[in-house]
């Protein structure tokens, strides 16, 4: 037995220990790394959302305005009549000796057209501009969603674009109506915090006043969020926005009642200090949603960055708003396209069908393999579970999504791994066919068969790779398992088998029964 020990079997034996040791939590529920189930495996929801990108543009015109009205605060530049429209942001400017200065400043914004007459302006994005914020408003609602998902505690939250202005956002584990409903807030929550002045001049006529009457003030009326009919009139260019804030978390007020403390950037604090310390005994509201959640009297100049926003939240409200803030304010309104639902007890019967595909399909392999193959196809099954182990054991690791289509691809592989054998085997009986002795058929049959695997395996990974590259969701999961269970049948197949040959080849030669190993019968004879 001196060819007992060699590093391909070796090998294959870490690679089986490997897959018993990691496979063994997913398979039977214990303590370690485990596959997370998809949706149409353990139920959840499926929704398909809609994202307004027209206003996403709107709201850029406002932060812009937002922007130009704190430079010129800042320089001590006097505009008139400075109002953000649905396709552009106006104002004149009242002094010509800062038209330079101004004319300088619009120039470090990228993607504007700016129109000037007689020092009245009128600013508007290109159309590659606008392209670009609509692309990036459904980048970023992707990326929002996705964060608020993740801080919520989902498993494996599936969030990815479809088509041109869709999202389609998968759900596993949703079962409840309290928590899908929960998870629909979070999701479509807008997470837009703004501080606003109170136009104390006008404000006390607020309830006579209309939209239009307060437009042409340069101010806009919201309500309150406890209390609809309560109204108040704010300047409508807003102070700061949700862009400068920088953490946002739940927490308890000197009452014991649930509040949110956010924190702002440098630039943030510094807007928030300087207007609190020039309008001291005047209100400035914080606004979320467009809903006043309070609009308290600035006592003093408010330093340090940080504020908090109180509404009579519950426990649940005031974490999910704070994940909302943190997770970054949606760039334009979500809308609900689709909703499905699947329950866990569908999940659970795809779960039994598949299982049943699968050990069928694997005791019909089996079987042929040993009847056709005689102990060469046992070892080509005990390959071919290994490879199923492994495709588990790397995905447990990675903590991957088993789906549907997934399952289908861990069924493919099964016939891939045999398939590789299937082709070693015969290349070895060709050599007994050529009268050659067992070690040259072995090794001639490894050498020859290895590349036309190496070959089909490589064209089967291409094609996985390109499917989860442009696939779907479910294509991904099916894409997923296939390129797994292609590499690991190459190590099964062409490294593990081989060495266990190898180990047996003096047992093999001994015997001189070949029809026993191989199923090869001599016809000459």
């Amino acid at each position: 037995m001196k060819k007992a020990f060699n590093t391909k079997l070796l090998f294959f034996v870490i690679a089986t220990l490997f897959g018993i040791a990691l496979s063994v939590p997913s398979i039977f529920q214990t303590q370690g790394p485990k596959i997370t189930l998809g949706l149409d495996l353990q139920g959840g929801l499926n929704l398909l959302l809609g994202v307004k990108t027209e206003d996403a543009i709107k709201t850029r015109y406002g932060s812009l305005a937002s922007q130009i009205n704190y430079y010129a605060l800042d320089e001590q530049i006097l505009l008139d009549g400075l109002n953000a429209r649905e396709n552009s942001v106006s104002f004149e400017l009242l002094d010509s000796n800062e038209k330079v200065k101004v004319d300088a400043y619009l120039k470090t914004i990228p993607g504007l057209n700016v129109a000037e007459n007689h020092l009245n302006y009128t600013i508007s994005f290109t159309e590659t501009e606008i392209m670009n914020l609509k692309n990036f408003a459904i980048e970023q609602a992707i990326g929002n969603i996705r964060n608020r998902l993740d801080q919520f505690g989902l498993s494996e939250p599936s969030v990815t674009k479809q088509g041109e202005d869709a999202i389609l956002v998968q759900l596993p584990g949703i079962k409840t109506q309290e928590e899908e409903q929960r998870a629909l807030e979070l999701i479509s929550k807008g997470g837009h915090l703004q501080m606003m002045a109170v136009d104390e001049a006008r404000n006390a006529r607020v309830s006579s006043m209309t939209d239009l009457e307060a437009q042409s003030y340069g101010d806009v009326i919201l309500p309150f969020v406890d209390d609809e009919k309560q109204k108040i009139l704010l300047k409508a260019i807003p102070i700061l926005d949700g862009a400068m804030l920088t953490d946002a978390r739940a927490a308890y007020d000197q009452n014991g009642q649930p509040v949110i403390n956010f924190t702002l950037n440098a630039q943030g604090g510094k807007i928030f200090g300087d207007f609190s310390g020039k309008n001291v005994g005047n209100r400035m509201a914080i606004v979320l949603d467009g809903e006043v959640y309070s609009a308290p009297v600035i006592r003093e100049r408010i330093g340090g960055g940080s504020g908090q926003i109180s509404g009579g939240f519950s426990v649940q409200q005031a974490s999910d708003i704070a994940i909302a803030l943190r997770s970054g304010a949606l760039p334009a309104p979500i809308t609900l396209l689709e909703k499905r639902s699947v329950g866990p007890s569908l999940g659970a019967d795809s779960i039994k069908a598949s299982m049943i595909a699968l050990i069928t399909g694997a005791i019909l392999v089996v079987a042929f393999m040993v009847f056709y193959y005689g102990i060469a196809g046992f070892i080509a099954d005990i390959a071919m579970v290994v490879n199923i182990l492994l495709v588990i054991a790397v995905m447990s690791l990675f903590g991957a999504t088993l789906t549907l289509p997934g399952m289908a691809g861990i069924i493919l592989t099964v016939g891939m791994a045999v398939d590789a054998n299937v082709i070693i085997n015969e290349r070895i009986r060709e050599g007994f066919r050529a009268k050659e002795n067992f070690i040259k058929s072995l090794e001639n049959g490894y050498a020859n068969a290895s590349r036309a695997i190496f070959d089909s395996n490589l064209t089967s990974l291409i094609a996985a790779v390109l499917l989860y590259m442009c696939g779907t969701g479910a294509i991904k999961g099916f894409a997923i398992t296939m390129s797994i269970g292609i590499l690991a049948s190459i190590i099964t197949a062409i490294v593990g088998t081989h060495g266990v040959f190898r180990m047996l080849q003096d047992r093999i030669v001994k015997s001189g029964n070949y029809a026993l190993w191989f199923g090869y019968k001599d016809r000459s004879k």
